[in-house]
C-alpha cells in the first residue's frame, strides 16, 4: 500500500530522540512521503522541549524540500480529568495535536479512571490523534474509547514502535486487535504512526501494516492512505 503521510515524529527536541529537523524532512522525502508530521514531546516529559519551543514553531517553512510540513506536538496527559501538559492557547497555534499516556508523566489508574481521562481529553477541540491507546499499562474500556473517538472526530493510532517485538509496551498486539475490532465494527478511521525517534524509521509501518492486512481490516478506514480522509479530521492541513 503506498502511504501518504506519517504525523508521529520525533526531532532531537524530544530529548530522547536522535536527528534534527533538516535530517527528518530529508528522511521523508526519501521515503516518497507527501506530508510529514513533526510531533515533539510536550514539556512534563524529562528531558524534551521548554514551552518557548513550541511557541516558536511559527518560524519553520510549512514545505521543505517539497515536503509538506505540519509542526505539532505528543502532549502528555497529567490528569485523570483529561488535563494536558499544554495549554488549549499552546494548542491552537500548533498544527494538530497527539496526545498520549505516558509514565513518566501520569500514574496509571483504574481502568474506569483511565477511560475517562482518555474521554475527557477526546473532548480538547485541538486534539486530533491518541497516541498509542495499546499500552496496556493504561487499562482502558476500549469499546468507550473507539465510540468517543467516533463522537469527537478523533483518530486512534496504530503505533508502530508498540508493535514491534522489541518494544517496551507489552501485549500492544492483543490491545490493538481489540482497538481495531471496535473501529471496524463502529466504522472509525484509524492513522498509521511510525513513532519515528530517528529518521530511518520514519514512515515505517511494518508492524502496523502487518496486522491490518492480517485481520483484513478495511483499507477505507486507513487514513494513512487519503489526504482527503485525513482533511476530515484536521483543521490546519
Amino acid at each position: 500500500m503506498k502511504y501518504l503521510f506519517d504525523l508521529h515524529t520525533h526531532t532531537i527536541a524530544s530529548g530522547h530522540a536522535y536527528s534534527t529537523l533538516q535530517e527528518m524532512v530529508s528522511a521523508a522525502k526519501d521515503k516518497g512521503i507527501k506530508l510529514l508530521g513533526i510531533s515533539d514531546h510536550a514539556p512534563a516529559m524529562p528531558g524534551s522541549a521548554y514551552i518557548y519551543h513550541f511557541h516558536n514553531t511559527r518560524v519553520i517553512p510549512r514545505n521543505m524540500q517539497d515536503i509538506k510540513l505540519m509542526i505539532g506536538v505528543e502532549a502528555n496527559i497529567i490528569s485523570h480529568n483529561g488535563k494536558l501538559d499544554m495549554s488549549k492557547e499552546d494548542l491552537r497555534n500548533l498544527d494538530y495535536t497527539i496526545a498520549s499516556f505516558h509514565p513518566p508523566c501520569i500514574k496509571a489508574g483504574s481502568k474506569k479512571e483511565n477511560t475517562k481521562a482518555l474521554l475527557r481529553v477526546m473532548e480538547n477541540p485541538y486534539v486530533n490523534i491518541i497516541g498509542h491507546p495499546d499500552d496496556v499499562r493504561f487499562t482502558m474500556d476500549y469499546e468507550e474509547i473507539v465510540l468517543g473517538a467516533k463522537e469527537n472526530k478523533v483518530l486512534l493510532e496504530v503505533n508502530n514502535a508498540s508493535l514491534n517485538p522489541k518494544g517496551f509496551r507489552v501485549d500492544a498486539v492483543k490491545a490493538t486487535r481489540e482497538i481495531l475490532k471496535f473501529c471496524e465494527k463502529y466504522d472509525q478511521p484509524v492513522i498509521l504512526g511510525s513513532d519515528a525517534h530517528i529518521s530511518c524509521d520514519i514512515a515505517n509501518f511494518c508492524y502496523g501494516e502487518k496486522l491490518v492486512e492480517e485481520i483484513g481490516f478495511p483499507q477505507e478506514l486507513i487514513v494513512n492512505l487519503s489526504m482527503e480522509r485525513l482533511k476530515g479530521f484536521m483543521k490546519k492541513i
